[in-house]
């Protein structure tokens, strides 16, 4: 196998081709060729890499990238970090190409998903044991009393021919005497 570059390594190659998308640099000392993308060409945008550069130009890259694709090792170089002028490399640490791998992660859409409440609607204060609510945000005072819904008046009435007591079902009665007044 052919000698390749280190990563990260500077060098200056020939331009082979020129597409859409970026430029084909003729790696020295090897057969092989690696891409400069258009987005690594220069720190501007580049919309036609022919306007850059143009086949048989001698231009100063940075490899920046090793990658096997269906038993194919493919190159990754780039322009903007290394002067081309001098050959002097513009990102020693490496930084922007950190920066430019960030820019191109996608963000997952949490937006359809919807938020339920559950786990609060489910849960059991543990200061008076009603449901509903957390014990911090609970009403009863310690040691208070706790209070119930009143029942309503057809439960009253109910209740009272259940236990068979005329008193109370006289005392039902009454408030219905009066509405009606």
């Amino acid at each position: 196998m052919e000698p390749l570059p280190e990563l990260y390594a500077i060098f200056q190659g020939e331009v082979a081709t020129v597409t859409d998308y970026g430029a084909f640099i003729k790696i020295p000392g090897c057969r092989k060729q690696g891409l400069v993308h258009r987005t690594h060409m220069s720190s501007c945008r580049v919309d036609k890499p022919s306007e850059i550069v143009d086949v048989g130009d001698k231009v100063w890259v940075k490899l920046i990238g090793k990658e096997m694709k269906d038993d194919k090792l493919k190159l990754s170089l780039s322009m903007k970090v290394v002067n081309q002028g001098t050959g002097k490399d513009l990102d020693p640490n490496n930084i922007a190409l950190d920066q430019d791998e960030r820019k191109k992660r996608s963000f997952r859409d949490y937006t359809s998903q919807k938020i339920t409440l559950e786990a609060v609607l489910n849960t059991v204060c543990k200061k008076c044991g009603c449901k509903g609510h957390f014990a911090k945000e609970c009403f009863m005072q310690p040691g208070g009393t706790k209070y119930s819904l009143i029942p309503e008046e057809e439960e009253e009435e109910v209740a009272a021919a259940g236990h068979g007591g005329d008193k109370k079902t006289n005392l039902a009665d009454e408030p219905s005497k009066k509405r009606k007044k």
